[in-house]
């Protein structure tokens, strides 16, 4: 009965306005576009030449890689930041400082007593992403730290700086922004169109350094996944209504009883919805029964992987590979395939892909999902096109 009455006040809570019925959550097709990698750095490279967006050719050593992988892992490991976090992140300390940790003996003499790879002299500004310690970033020693800088970078409400000045995470909406805005938004630079030209090299960076994703289509799990941060609702709050639930019902296109994977939620087309735990993307692809996301997932120690389906070929904002953090952008609502209206049909398969779905209102319930508040949605980075039009 209690399990009832709380099903009952999830659908009452997020009721929104019914657009549309459902479908029958069934997937197949091959992967049909780019696949990129996770955020596990494998052998550093000696050098990497990459092109910036302008056209001039960069060559990177080994120890300005060596950063970049600080920087990587460091995102890697702070809920919310995610692949695009990082991308931004690169971009920054590629144009501040050339992926160098630099001193400033001018301002402060003693920084030349840390490790460091050459001096500068911009006004009072150390390290990868040249920040100052008089604006409260750190101390010098903090700051000749290229694990502390990176920290400081992401910010957050666990990052060093907290509340100010102001990290990536701390900057409303920086999901939505190009990655050259959002490292103007923490930089605050005299100069933020700079930050553009270095993206293709940013890129560059993140294909070499991170390991591709072992295997490829509905299997591709890619190795371990960490234990999630937290779990959210996959729409926001109050933008859905739920239409048609898990178990057995009469199928809307063959009037024929059959059991139904899944839970519909009814929302307007174009409806954000968010990866449900922190994760890696197994599967992200357009196929016969329309747009398909896979999650797999670490809640509570145990494999789980979520399912999203029927968006459109041009709403899917993720790769094959890709890691993603809990509330964040991975997808438009769409209504592909086999749909009679805009929704999100969700599943859940404790154990991973291939393994019996339950019923993901009630399991996300049972895990104390949260409404999402954005802050871990994704930016415009790696954003999937399938080609095509809806």
């Amino acid at each position: 009965m209690a399990k009832k009455l709380l099903v009952l006040l999830l659908v009452l809570f997020c009721i929104g306005p019914s657009t549309a019925l459902v479908s029958l959550g069934a997937f197949a097709g091959p992967l049909g576009f780019c696949v990129t990698d996770s955020l596990t750095v494998g052998p550093i490279p000696d050098s990497l030449t990459a092109t910036t967006a302008d056209g001039t050719p960069v060559v990177l050593g080994k120890q300005q890689l060596t950063h970049a992988a600080t920087i990587i892992t460091t995102g890697a490991g702070i809920p919310g930041v995610g692949e695009a976090g990082v991308r931004i992140a690169l971009v920054a300390a590629l144009t501040e400082s050339r992926l160098l940790m630099l001193s400033n003996t001018g301002a402060y003499p003693e920084s030349a007593g840390f490790p460091n790879d050459g001096d500068a002299s911009d006004h009072d500004s150390l390290g990868l992403f040249q920040m100052r310690p008089a604006a409260g970033w750190g101390t010098v020693a903090e700051l000749m730290n290229p694990a502390y800088q990176a920290k400081a970078f992401y910010g957050g409400k666990d990052g060093p700086n907290y509340p100010s000045p102001r990290g990536l995470l701390d900057i409303p909406g920086w999901q939505q922004m190009d990655p050259g805005s959002a490292a103007q938004a923490v930089e605050v630079s005299a100069f933020p169109e700079r930050y553009r030209n270095w993206q293709p090299v940013a890129d560059a960076i993140l294909t070499a350094l991170t390991k591709p994703a072992s295997g490829g289509g509905h299997n591709s799990g890619g190795g371990e996944v960490p234990e999630t941060s937290r779990v959210v609702f996959p729409l926001p709050a109050g933008s859905y209504n739920a239409t048609d639930s898990f178990g057995w019902r009469t199928d809307p296109f063959t009037g024929e009883s059959e059991f139904h994977s899944g839970s519909d939620l009814a929302a307007p087309d174009g409806t954000p919805i968010y990866a449900v735990a922190d994760g890696r993307v197994a599967v992200a692809e357009f196929g016969g029964w329309g747009g398909l996301v896979i999650i797999e997932h670490t809640v509570k120690g145990a494999r789980v992987a979520s399912y999203y389906v029927h968006m459109w070929r041009d709403g899917i904002y993720v790769t094959a590979g890709e890691t993603v953090a809990a509330g964040q952008h991975i997808a438009d609502v769409g209504s592909s395939g086999r749909s009679t209206g805009p929704h999100l049909h969700l599943e859940i398969h404790p154990g991973g892909q291939g393994q019996p779905p339950v019923n993901a209102v009630e399991w996300l319930t049972q895990h104390g999902a949260v409404p999402s508040d954005g802050t871990s949605m994704t930016a415009p980075g790696c954003r999937a096109n399938l080609g095509g039009q809806r």
